[in-house]
């Protein structure tokens, strides 16, 4: 019953919102060749990815192109997989890990963009 009351009082003043707040990540780097392209090492890219609970949403830029976004969800052991559109019928391979450590995340598809996600929040 306390458990119940305590959890009633913190709901109503507000004070359990940051616990389900979502987190944010960030990444800005640059990408890494494929076999059959050279210019790869000169696309730079941010991605911004949103984890809110076990929903993950991603939103990528690279320079000189349009935003993209996915979306995918986390398994138990806070890895995610999934593929972008990247417009004209093709996509890329999104993968990633998130966990209270840290987070990482690769595209993979006509570059590849690789690293570890920054928390912003």
């Amino acid at each position: 019953m306390r458990t119940l009351t305590l959890g009633m009082a913190l709901a109503l003043f507000g004070i359990g919102a940051a616990w389900a707040e979502a987190a944010v990540y960030s990444l800005t780097g640059m990408g890494t060749g494929v076999a059959g392209t050279s210019r790869c090492a000169t696309y730079q890219i941010t991605i911004d990815v949103t984890v809110d609970g076990k929903a993950v949403k991603g939103l990528f830029k690279q320079q000189g192109r349009p935003e993209r976004a996915f979306t995918a969800t986390l398994d138990d052991k806070g890895a995610f997989k999934t593929k972008a559109d990247v417009g004209e019928g093709n996509t890329m391979d999104v993968n990633g890990t998130i966990s209270d450590k840290e987070g990482r995340i690769l595209l993979d598809g006509y570059c590849k963009f690789e690293g570890k996600l920054s928390r912003k929040s």
